[in-house]
């Protein structure tokens, strides 16, 4: 049977339309290979403001919402065509953030409608940041181990615990968290869905300090934390159900397949220039090195599209979606250790090989771990018994 991978006449007409949205609107300062604002965080910030508005008037902040609650009620295959064109371009795909991407979707899917009218809204206007509270110390990849407690009082819950890896949790307005209102009951009952407001008395957050230098982590503790039941998503002890409903249709991972890609064109055109330490001219050694990661990055891309075309088909992507996260990830490591073997011993500077090197570290990590990734691989995808 004949595989095409090319796109249908609509796909094509909806890609145009794409890549003249971007053409036309994305700021300078956010496209591949530009040197605007370059250095400048709060040029990039703005630029990335400026975007979101832009996106959002579009009405495509939240590609996968029904239109009824604000959103554009996009296909699977236009959502991975818009994701693929942004990606192309370098501009920021995820502009709704946690709230479109996670939080949002699981108001829709269990929130009351009281609850969908308070926060859908402003989710849609960016005029709340939210965070996730799932890992905690000693509940990472066993997240149904978690301990922070959450006591019923009334009306209120009372919440005792620290949550860890928050990304982003000292910039945001709202947490949505896991906590466990029940604990006798076995580890995946007995777990209750929260919304909490940050500012909320007895809410500390500690930025976490990564290689980099950069603190995109955080801890986050809670002494006593009072939250109104009303502010419960789905029922009690049911929320582990309500944490692991998966809404978002987007799971191909094209935009970290293509974002790969885009730092190897870099590092392309930085070796080829001649100039400097990082160049083949200094270090011809390396040339065997971009031939296996261009090639890499190209399986990366045809794992994105097997899980897109299983999407298309009603199909829900599981191990394959693993090998997705699991090739990417492990591939921008590889990318990132290229870069050091092209510097040399300059890479040990503080420069942006040394950075990119660094940052590389955690995404073998974050959004679930390589052994967690190989282990659903294993079992759901070879059959293999559960070690």
């Amino acid at each position: 049977m004949a595989i095409t991978l090319g796109d249908t006449e609509r796909e094509a007409l909806w890609r145009k339309e794409v890549r003249q949205f971007i053409d036309t609107e994305a700021p300078a300062a956010l496209r591949s290979g530009s040197e605007e604002f370059e250095g400048s965080l709060f040029g990039r910030l703005g630029a990335i403001k400026e975007w979101r508005e832009k996106v959002a008037a579009k009405g495509w902040i939240a590609p996968s919402w029904p239109a009824k609650y604000g959103g554009a009620d996009m296909s699977v295959v236009d959502q991975f065509i818009m994701n693929e064109e942004f990606a192309e371009s370098g501009v920021p795909g995820n502009v709704g953030g946690f709230g479109v991407m996670m939080i949002g979707p699981t108001i829709i899917e269990h929130g009351t409608e009281e609850q969908k009218s308070e926060h859908l809204p402003k989710i849609l206007k960016g005029e709340v940041i939210w965070c996730q509270g799932y890992s905690e110390p000693g509940a990472g990849s066993d997240l149904a181990s978690l301990q922070t407690r959450a006591v019923r009082d009334g009306d209120d819950y009372i919440i005792n615990g620290q949550k860890i890896w928050t990304t982003g949790a000292q910039y945001s307005d709202m947490m949505y968290m896991l906590v466990r209102t029940d604990p006798d009951a076995p580890k995946h009952r007995g777990i209750t869905y929260l919304l909490v407001d940050m500012k909320a008395p007895g809410v500390t957050v500690r930025p976490l300090t990564q290689l980099s230098g950069a603190q995109g982590f955080n801890e986050v503790f809670f002494e006593d934390v009072r939250v109104p039941v009303k502010n419960r998503i789905g029922e009690e002890n049911r929320g582990w159900y309500v944490g692991t409903t998966t809404l978002d249709f987007e799971r191909s991972s094209i935009g970290s397949a293509i974002g790969v890609r885009k730092q190897l064109e870099s590092l392309i055109r930085q070796a080829k220039s001649g100039k400097g330490e990082a160049s083949f001219t200094r270090n011809p050694k390396v040339k065997s090195e971009f031939v296996d990661r261009w090639i890499e990055c190209e399986v990366a891309k045809m794992l994105s599209y097997r899980v897109v075309s299983m999407q298309v088909k009603n199909l829900i992507p599981n191990y394959e979606a693993s090998m997705c996260k699991l090739f990417s990830s492990e591939l921008s490591q590889r990318i990132a250790g290229l870069s050091m073997h092209l510097y040399g011993m300059h890479g040990n500077v503080r420069n942006r090989a040394a950075m990119g090197y660094m940052q590389a570290v955690s995404s073998t990590i974050a959004g679930g771990t390589s052994e967690v990734q190989k282990g659903i691989i294993a079992t759901r995808g070879l059959g293999l018994p559960r070690g």
